[in-house]
C-alpha cells in the first residue's frame, strides 16, 4: 500500500498523520512545538516523535512510513532559510514543506475560495480566491502574528509591570501574574529574557478567564487583539467572498467578539490543517503532480 505524511507543526505542538493514498487517515501522533524558527532541532525531533505515534497507531512500520511522501505546514516556513535547512533532516521519500497556514487553508476550504485565520500561540491570515492565493502575517510575534497568543500573553506581562510601576491600576488578573512572581519584577524579566511564544502563550487562558469575569485589564487586551484580527481579515476579504473560518485556540475567543459583518461570513470550517496536509500529500501523487 502506497502512504502519504501530513504534518501540522505550531508554536505548541506538532500533530502527525500517516494516511493511504486516498487520504484516508490510519493513524495520528502528537508531540512538542515544531516552530522551525525557534527551535529548527526541536522541530525536527517532535515531527518525528510524532510520526513514530501515528505509525503505531496506524499498525505501519516505522521505516515504512519514514519514507512515505509528506506534506509538512510549520510555523515559520516562510521566513529565512528554515524550511530548507530543515529538508535534509527528514527521512521523507518527497518532501514539501509549507507555512501551516497554507495546509489550514486547504483543510478548512477544500477547494472552495474563501479566507481563513488561524490564530493560535501565533497568527497568519490566508485567502484563497480564484485559485490565486495570498498570506498576511505568520512572520514571528517580534514583529508580526497579530492577536496571537505569544502576543496577548506578552502584551499582559509588558501591562503587569507597568500596574508594578504605578502606572496602571492594578487588577485581579494582575495581582494574580505578579504573585506567581513573588511581586518581584526582576524575576518576570529575568523569565522572558529568551522567552519563547509558548511561554508567553501560556498565560493566555488566565487572560481569557479574567475577560469573562469582566477584569479590565484582560477585557482591554482582548479587544486590542480583536481589533488588529479584524484589520488582517479586512484585508483579505473583498465583496463576493462567501467564507471565512477561523482556526486554532483563539478562534472561539475571537468569532464571540467579532463585528456583525464578519459574523455573517463566518463558517464551521470543512476540516482541520493536519487533514489540509494529508490531502494536499495525496495530491502529489496524482499523476503530472510536482513532486
Amino acid at each position: 500500500m502506497q502512504y502519504v505524511v501530513g504534518i501540522d507543526g505550531g508554536g505548541t505542538a506538532c500533530r502527525a498523520a500517516l494516511a493511504d493514498r486516498q487520504g484516508r487517515i490510519l493513524g495520528r501522533g502528537q508531540a512538542g512545538a515544531a516552530n522551525i524558527r525557534t527551535d529548527l532541532l526541536g522541530a525536527q525531533a517532535n515531527i518525528m516523535t510524532a510520526l513514530a505515534q501515528a505509525a503505531a497507531a496506524a499498525g505501519v512500520a516505522l521505516d515504512t512510513a519514514r519514507t512515505a511522501p509528506a506534506v509538512l505546514g510549520l510555523a515559520g516556513a516562510n521566513s529565512g532559510t528554515y524550511a530548507a535547512d530543515l529538508a535534509p533532516l527528514l527521512p521523507f521519500q518527497h518532501v514539501h514543506i509549507v507555512n501551516d497556514g497554507i495546509i489550514a487553508m486547504q483543510g478548512a476550504l477544500g477547494p472552495q475560495d474563501g479566507v481563513v485565520g488561524i490564530i493560535g500561540t501565533g497568527s497568519v491570515f490566508v485567502r484563497r480566491r480564484e485559485g490565486e492565493t495570498r498570506s498576511i502575517g505568520g512572520w514571528g510575534f517580534q514583529l508580526s502574528d497579530l492577536g496571537s497568543g505569544a502576543r496577548l500573553g506578552r502584551q499582559l506581562l509588558e501591562d503587569c509591570l507597568l500596574v508594578f510601576d504605578g502606572v496602571r491600576p492594578a487588577t485581579p488578573l494582575t495581582d494574580r501574574i505578579l504573585a506567581a512572581f513573588g511581586h518581584d519584577p526582576r524575576l518576570l524579566v529575568e523569565q522572558v529574557r529568551d522567552a519563547t511564544p509558548a511561554y508567553y502563550g501560556g498565560f493566555v487562558p488566565m487572560l481569557v478567564e479574567a475577560a469573562a469575569d469582566q477584569d479590565p485589564l484582560a477585557t482591554g487586551i482582548l479587544e486590542a487583539g480583536c481589533r488588529d484580527i479584524a484589520q488582517m481579515l479586512e484585508a483579505l476579504l473583498w465583496p463576493q467572498a462567501g467564507r471565512l473560518c477561523l482556526l486554532g485556540g483563539l478562534a472561539p475567543v475571537y468569532a464571540a467578539r467579532l463585528g456583525a459583518p464578519f459574523q455573517a461570513l463566518l463558517r464551521e470550517p470543512l476540516g482541520d490543517a493536519l487533514q489540509g496536509a494529508v490531502t494536499m500529500a495525496a495530491a502529489r501523487l496524482e499523476p503530472g503532480a510536482d513532486g
